[in-house]
């Protein structure tokens, strides 16, 4: 069976960066922390991480090679508390957002045990070019 590509499509050339980046946000695709992500204005969007237990010190937000990624680090102590049920997780996690180019990273708040990042996308201009026809 033959594996179909975006760039063996004869209609989409220059594409292989777009399958290279499909297949690295399929592999990074575990469920902690969950989060939202809300469009919000017609070139802007928002994150929403689901970090209960984490305080602003145990976050951190980078873009990386056009990724947006936050990573958590619990600095709690666990050792003297003694658990009957423990539901609310709080391990360390890294998670990954792809940017596309123009995308740029706002501000980031945290709210009631959500973590906030707001996004914006420049508004695209139309561009026509017209192609000279040299004589052969």
């Amino acid at each position: 069976m033959t594996k179909l590509s975006l760039g063996s499509h004869p209609h989409m050339l220059g594409f292989e960066q777009l399958e290279r980046l499909l297949e690295r946000t399929a592999k990074s695709a575990e469920g902690y922390p969950p989060f939202n992500i809300e469009q919000t204005a017609d070139y802007a969007y928002r994150i929403t991480l689901a970090v209960a237990g984490f305080r602003e010190e145990d976050l951190s937000i980078t873009v990386e090679d056009r990724q947006l990624v936050v990573r958590g680090r619990s600095s709690e102590d666990a050792s003297e508390r003694v658990f009957l049920h423990r539901g609310i997780a709080s391990r360390q996690f890294q998670r990954s957002f792809v940017l596309a180019d123009g995308v740029e990273v706002g501000e980031a708040s945290m709210e009631n045990g959500l973590l906030h990042i707001d996004l914006s996308h420049a508004r695209p201009e139309t561009v026509v070019q017209t192609i000279q026809i040299n004589k052969g």
